[in-house]
């Protein structure tokens, strides 16, 4: 994909100014690298894949209307989740079912659209097991335990171990406080693990 392929994003200044000068390749860039885990986040908060997909696209036309504001006070993709989360939420109250962000603690009934090939290696926050075919099979069971987490703890660790964003970025995005954001990746990293060792306990052969 052009001179990107392969090669990461380059630095806020330089992602800036290629957006502001209406850079076609970089926009396709962002759209390529971070449109994944959008969806992932966007879809936490709205009722079915298109309408999710619908936000990322609306983030994407503010993120280009709104370029020219942008005053660097965060990262970009601090930034572009911001715009993200509030779209969601918006969208969310407009299909009557974005509750008080206190309540989502005890709704694990909400799935999310997170699937086993959405990532290319398992967090690092888990264990990779030794070989491709168990490796691939963990990266299933953790996409299907965060399906069961409450919507609060599931955009927690999907920022945080599947979109590699720090505390202080996942702060930012979801404005909450860093103790409350540690108690919330604590307790969906609590539950996916103990998922993980339920699921091989009940499959380990007696020797």
């Amino acid at each position: 994909m052009g001179s990107f392929a392969g090669g990461g994003l380059p630095s806020d200044d330089i992602v800036i100014t290629a957006l502001r000068a209406g850079d076609e390749e970089m926009f396709a860039a962002l759209l390529d690298t971070w449109s994944g885990g959008m969806l992932r986040v966007a879809r936490s908060h709205v009722s079915t894949d298109h309408s999710a997909e619908e936000v990322v696209q609306d983030t994407w036309l503010a993120v280009i209307g709104g370029i020219d504001r942008f005053e660097g006070r965060s990262s970009v993709k601090t930034w572009v989740y911001r715009i993200l989360v509030n779209t969601a939420k918006k969208r969310g109250v407009r299909e009557s079912r974005t509750l008080p962000w206190s309540a989502f603690e005890h709704d694990g009934n909400d799935l999310g659209s997170l699937q086993a090939g959405d990532w290319k290696e398992v967090p690092a926050a888990w264990p990779t097991p030794e070989g491709e075919a168990l490796a691939s099979e963990v990266r299933g069971l953790i996409a299907e335990a965060l399906t069961r987490l409450p919507p609060r703890q599931r955009i927690v660790i999907i920022l945080r171990d599947v979109e590699g964003c720090s505390s202080d970025e996942v702060c930012e995005i979801l404005e909450i406080s860093p103790a409350n954001q540690r108690v919330l990746l604590h307790r969906a990293r609590v539950f996916v693990r103990g998922w993980l060792a339920d699921y091989f306990e009940s499959v380990k052969q007696p020797e």
